[in-house]
This record gives structure tokens, sequence and C-alpha cells, in this order.
């Protein structure tokens, strides 16, 4: 009993270690497993590499155009971007298996000041393993996925904005160990997506299963009416 109390009290202190501050709701903490690699073109059909900018905190997130609750909270993170603009936090935005037409014309009527990277193939995705759409994780400056959101967020909103900022200065206060300095973050944001749509109402999390399909890759491919999606 002794010990699990133990493990239980070290869990916590992990859970609010990296900011100092316990994370807001809907943000949990995953540990600290080394991210999956990620490179995939913008588009502009520039190439992004996470392994090449070490050093600050990114906000990798997954959504898809044919996912309501993306929809909704994409101006939020828009807006939650523009508000940590003075902070070396890194957005990258990651769309899942939708041809480059249909990702432009979506974020230009619902975030346009927002830009994405296309994970044409799901491949990375796969990879990542979101649970569902909308996804967001919370790389640190040495690599490792700290912390994941569960569903929409309002990121725009001051739990959450104190939170990111929390981050920020803990790893201006204590420089990441890795071979290489990380580069000041460019100010554009980047987006990936997933299999299934997330959403959150009332603080309960909410998943919408196309298909039903277990693939991610699969499922990516169809709409939430389980229409199949012309890429």
């Amino acid at each position: 009993m002794k010990r699990r109390v133990a493990a239980l009290a070290l869990g916590l202190a992990g859970a609010v270690s990296a900011s100092g501050s316990p994370p807001p709701e809907g943000v949990i903490h995953a540990g600290a497993r080394a991210a999956p690699g990620l490179a995939l073109p913008d588009l502009d059909g520039a190439t992004y590499r996470l392994e090449e900018t070490p050093g600050h905190w990114v906000m990798v997130h997954f959504w898809a155009s044919w996912c309501g609750p993306c929809r909704r909270e994409l101006p939020a993170i828009q807006r939650m971007a523009q508000a940590v603009s003075d902070t070396s936090l890194e957005l990258v935005l990651v769309n899942t298996a939708e041809d480059t037409d249909t990702v432009f014309a979506f974020l230009a009527a619902v975030a346009p000041r927002l830009d994405t990277l296309l994970d044409r193939d799901g491949l990375v995705t796969e990879r990542w393993q979101p649970r569902g759409l909308p996804a967001s994780f919370l790389v640190d400056p040495e690599g490792r996925i700290r912390y994941q959101a569960l569903g929409g967020r309002p990121w725009d909103s001051k739990p959450y904005l104190r939170f990111l900022r929390a981050l920020d200065d803990a790893a201006r206060r204590e420089p990441a160990q890795s071979s290489g300095a990380r580069q000041p973050p460019s100010r554009r944001s980047i987006t990936p997506a997933a299999a299934r749509a997330t959403s959150s109402r009332h603080g309960r999390a909410i998943t919408c299963t196309p298909t039903g399909r277990p693939s991610a890759v699969a499922a990516a491919r169809t709409t939430a009416a389980g229409q199949p999606v012309r890429l």
C-alpha cells in the first residue's frame, strides 16, 4: 500500500513539474516518451522536420476538415497563436489524408492565419496514435511528449494561456540539455489529423467514429457520415 501511495505521489509530482502548476481541464500528463518522427510538407511544399528544431515547447495539433469539433476549435487555436506570439512556443498543425485544395479552402474560411502540414497518406498520424480528432500533443524542449489534450479545448482562454506561458517560462529558466539549440520558431502555425473526431462539452470528451474502422488512415479517408473523402 505504501508503495502505491508513493508511486501515486511521484506521478502527481511529474504532472506538475514541467510548468510548476497542474494542466488545465482536458490536458493530461502523457509521461515522457520520445515524440515520433515528423517530417511533412506544408501548403507551399516546404518540408518541416520536428527533430531539427529542439530547445522549445511545440504544440502538435492533428485535425481534418470533416471533423466538426476541429472547425470549432481552430479559430480558438488561431487566437491562441496570436496571444502567445511573444513566447518561444511553436504551433505545428497536421492535416491527415486530405488534398491540398480541400485543406486550403477550409483554412481560408475557418482560420486564415494558420498554416498546416499535409500528412497525405496518414502514416505520420499512425505513428503518433492520437485517440481522436482534434488531438493536441505538447512536446518538451528535449523532444518528449509530456501532455496530450483530449478533444477540442478553449486554447485562447486564460487557464490554457497561463499553462502554455508557464511551460515556456520553465523552459527559459532550464534550457534543454540537447546536442543543438533549437532555433526560434517561425510564427506560423501548422496542422495533423486523425481517425476519429473528438469534441468536448461540459468537460466531457465526445468521440465520433466514422465507419468504426480500426485503421487511422482508413478512418481519416471518410467523413463523419461515413462517406468517402475524395483525395
